[in-house]
């Protein structure tokens, strides 16, 4: 088929490659010039594992473009997929602008029948919004508007493209389903479903679902607080209850809290949504309000530690700034949070992400810049400091042997936010070992 994607974001340039590299023919279009300049020249302006290699045979094979110019990409198309940002506003209403721009836009340009796809994440309705924008200059009988959501984990996002679990489509027109299960039906040969459902639920699929998982994973850091209180241990519960079939082994890490472009985005909406329909989501209140928390938990520990919240003349070392390993996404993530605070109350920081320590400079506030020394190894980020703090579990994290730590570090001190370390290990190792949810190992 010929696909035009718009927006070349996470989703767009990870969908429109995909789809490229199972035969069909992909333009992309973005408005942001010097970014199509760069990947018309093969290079990818995100970090994904594994895209590189398929966006550089695609744009070779010529299969897989990118220009400006809207007309010229959807002249052709048979299917066109708004893959546009939707940031959530102050009151976690997601903004639509970017989208009912384009979708403005489209209707003049639509000379033969063409399938619009909501790729985006967008909240219950919109598809009926965007239907009637682009109905305002274009005969009904020329399009249908369809959503299908993506789920996509970044880090793993070729390969949850390529292998999907499951395929949502909602549409009511039969020639859409038609061919959204025709452009589909490549990656799901191992028999995982296509479901076709109408629109509205099909919107809600996807919010519905990073709900459910942020509030698994926000219940598992309140039972790791309470892990820390009556003297348990917060893996072995894990694994206690993971066995269970009903519940399940995934999304029961204990940690510093969700972060990211979807989870704290989609509960938002989510919430906002169930507020316009005069709903009180009770449930999601408390796991915004509980994950707010945890992000500093680590703080608030290291406050108990040292007996004090005045950090001044103390140098921290932080491993990992992005909100989770195998992305240079920084958006929410937890090190941002915690990075301020500790600046406020007087540290300098020493810090090492293997990919996001641009993305972090960019996003974090002059105070943190001003007081942090990024580094270029994580042996680097040890170098005479006072403790260290894990923000993110990258595996090269997990390597080093314990008991290592004390040949780098002033003080054998860590505060593990994603409880990367065996406690027997690190008790024998003769470090202070602090992490979520499980004993405390504190050498004097």
């Amino acid at each position: 088929m010929n696909i035009a994607v718009i927006g070349t974001g996470y989703v767009g340039l990870v969908s429109g490659t995909c789809f490229a590299d199972s035969g069909n023919d992909v333009t992309c279009v973005d408005i942001d010039t010097q970014k199509v300049e760069q990947m018309q020249a093969g290079q990818i302006p995100i970090y994904e594992p594994g895209l590189e290699p398929i966006f550089a045979r695609n744009i070779r094979e010529g299969r897989l473009a990118f220009t400006t110019d809207m007309e010229e990409a959807v002249s052709d198309a048979e299917v066109i997929f708004l893959c546009l940002p939707t940031p959530p506003g102050g009151n976690g209403q997601a903004d639509l602008s970017a989208v009912m721009k384009v979708a403005g836009q489209l209707g003049p340009l639509l000379e033969h029948y063409t399938v619009v796809v909501n790729k985006s994440t967008v909240p219950v309705g919109t598809a009926d919004r965007v239907a009637e924008a682009i109905g305002a200059h274009a005969d009904p009988a020329l399009f249908d508007v369809v959503s299908n959501p993506e789920f996509l984990r970044e880090g793993a996002a070729v390969e949850d493209f390529r292998k999907p679990e499951r395929v949502v489509i909602g549409t009511d027109s039969e020639q859409a389903a038609e061919i959204m299960t025709t452009l589909y039906e490549p990656f799901v040969r191992s028999g995982n479903p296509i479901i076709v459902m109408d629109i509205r639920s099909s919107e809600l699929t996807k919010y519905a679902a990073n709900a459910m998982l942020a509030t698994k994973i926000t219940f598992m850091n309140e039972i790791a607080n309470i892990c820390e209180r009556v003297g348990a241990n917060v893996d072995n519960v894990r694994r206690g209850i993971g066995t269970d079939s009903r519940i399940g082994k995934r999304f029961l890490f204990a940690g510093i809290g969700y972060g990211g472009s979807c989870f704290p985005k989609d509960v938002q909406a989510i919430h906002y949504t169930a507020s316009q329909y005069d709903y009180d989501f009770k449930i999601l209140d408390s796991v915004m309000s509980v994950n707010e928390t945890q992000k500093v938990s680590i703080v608030r520990k290291m406050e108990r530690f040292y007996g004090t919240d005045d950090f001044s003349g103390k140098t921290f070392g932080v491993w990992g700034l992005s909100f989770k390993p195998e992305t240079d996404d920084i958006r929410e993530a937890p090190a941002l949070y915690i990075a301020d605070e500790l600046v406020k109350q007087g540290a300098t920081l020493r810090a090492y992400d293997p990919e996001a320590i641009g993305t972090f400079r960019q996003a974090t506030s002059q105070a943190v810049l001003d007081n942090t020394t990024f580094v270029h190894s994580q042996e680097a980020a040890l170098d005479d400091i006072d403790a260290l703090i894990i923000c993110t579990e990258w595996n090269e994290f997990r390597r080093p042997t314990i008991d290592r730590f004390q040949d780098h570090m002033k003080h054998p001190v860590i505060f593990d936010g994603r409880n990367l370390y065996d406690l027997d290990r690190a008790r024998k190792s003769g470090i202070t070992y602090i992490s979520v949810g499980r004993p405390s190992i504190n050498v004097e």
